[in-house]
């Protein structure tokens, strides 16, 4: 009996272990949206022949990253209407004949499990697909279509729980480049970016859909996804739009503290970075601002902001889309042209940039890399479908391996680019282009 005790023991205290070390990546950044990776038994470098493809599905056009959670891949794309077809000019507006689906996986196989499709016209700009990541929560996975379809499902059945049309609902057009803010689940809330007078942000009950608050006013909206930060003793909801940097009680949507900042072209996007006491934002031509959180109480002061409000001859960081990572003094990020670069968080100082982790030493408009921190190095996942192993440090750039994983199938600026934030769950590392969703092993 007590050998028949020890086995047991032994095996769940080792598959205790294995989950311990399994992570999922249910929302946007990953479980904490954090952008790190917390596995371990990850891979150094690349095998000779790259890394073992576990599958491949095709799947129609989009932005949107995919989301891991309990065994489920979930991703959004696009189908094009019969004899309907996306302009040659990117930036082009009219109405596009299509659908938008979400689609379920089997994360081991790649079989689809389920699918929910729904009418839904384009009258964005740049017209791929979804751009939003969804949110997988318990038994529920929400998400959000470029045209503001906010659904809430089932996450294993994919049956519409309740819906939300963020243009009826709060009398908005779309903006130029669709709605793209990540949805944030908060203990029973909901919290989404929409439009309108006083609706900028709202909350609403995550399982029946019922609206909580409203808050912020804001000529556009932006891209920029609701992030959690706790400071000054308590937990705030940062909100930033193309007018200002925002902090608000995320159980009222009251406005503890507020900073200016108008960007051009509505382009908030890359969801700001706390370290400590300290939070940075990022625009593509406006440039970086560092705020100094308030230990005590739930307020901030400016510590510094770009002073060029240019896209080109850029000092600090001029993001379009890549997220950048904060780490002890240094912020390392994707600037205006796919200059990778660090800087000094205290001042803003350049320390050094590298141009051949986006497009291999190319300078190019809006070039991409998305970050994901593990232990001590970086895995980067460029417009090229490449994935790079690589250090980041103070010292410089340090490229370790590098594989390709899929082809650039979108087009922007006159060039083929895949600009999908990866995926990065048990071991795997998925990521997705306009024709298909691809799995790939990172396990040693």
């Amino acid at each position: 009996m007590k050998s028949k005790s020890l086995l047991f023991g032994l095996a769940l205290g080792q598959a205790l272990g294995l989950s311990a070390l399994a992570d999922d990546w249910p929302q946007w950044l990953g479980a904490k949206r954090d952008g790190i990776w917390r596995e371990s038994g990850i891979i150094k470098g690349f095998p000779d022949d790259g890394p073992k493809v576990n599958w491949r599905v095709p799947i129609g056009g989009g932005y949107a990253g995919p989301a891991v959670a309990k065994g489920k891949v979930y991703v959004t794309d696009r189908q094009l209407a019969k004899d309907s077809a996306n302009p040659d000019n990117q930036f082009a507006r009219g109405h596009i004949l299509g659908s938008e689906r979400v689609i379920c996986l089997d994360e081991k196989t790649g079989r689809q499990l389920w699918m929910h499709e729904y009418d839904c016209g384009y009258t964005v700009s740049y017209p791929a697909g979804p751009r939003a990541t969804p949110t997988v929560d318990g038994d529920r996975v929400y998400t959000l279509g470029a045209e503001g379809n906010l659904l809430c499902l089932n996450a294993d059945s994919g049956k519409v729980l309740w819906q939300k049309d963020f243009k009826t609902e709060y009398g908005v057009k779309t903006p130029v480049w669709g709605f793209a803010a990540h949805p944030l689940v908060r203990g029973g809330h909901l919290i989404c970016l929409a439009r309108g007078d006083g609706s900028t942000v709202v909350c609403y009950d995550k399982l029946s859909g019922k609206e909580v608050w409203r808050s912020l006013t804001a000529k556009e909206p932006g891209y920029c996804p609701p992030t959690l930060i706790h400071a000054g003793g308590v937990e705030q909801l940062i909100i930033w739009h193309p007018e200002s940097l925002n902090s608000l009680n995320p159980d009222t949507g009251e406005v503890y503290w507020s900073e200016p900042f108008r960007v051009r072209s509505g382009l908030s996007i890359p969801t700001p970075r706390q370290l400590g006491n300290r939070l940075f934002i990022t625009a593509f031509y406006n440039g970086s601002m560092m705020m100094n959180l308030d230990p005590d109480k739930p307020a901030a002061t400016l510590a510094w902001k770009s002073k060029r409000a240019s896209e080109k001859n850029t000092q600090e960081l001029h993001s379009i889309m890549p997220t950048p990572f904060f780490e002890d003094n240094h912020i390392y990020g994707v600037c205006s042209y796919g200059q990778l670069r660090c800087l000094r968080a205290d001042t803003g100082e350049r320390v050094w940039e590298d141009l051949t982790a986006t497009r291999g030493g190319v300078e190019a408009r809006w070039a991409n890399a998305f970050l994901v921190k593990h232990e001590d190095r970086f895995f980067l996942f460029n417009e090229l479908g490449n994935l790079l192993i690589a250090r980041l440090t103070p010292k410089g750039y340090e490229e370790l391996d590098k594989a390709h994983l899929i082809d650039p199938t979108g087009r922007a600026a006159g060039r083929d680019v895949v600009w999908s934030h990866p995926a990065f769950a048990n071991r795997n590392v998925l990521v997705r282009n306009d024709k298909e969703i691809a799995s790939f092993s990172l396990a040693e």
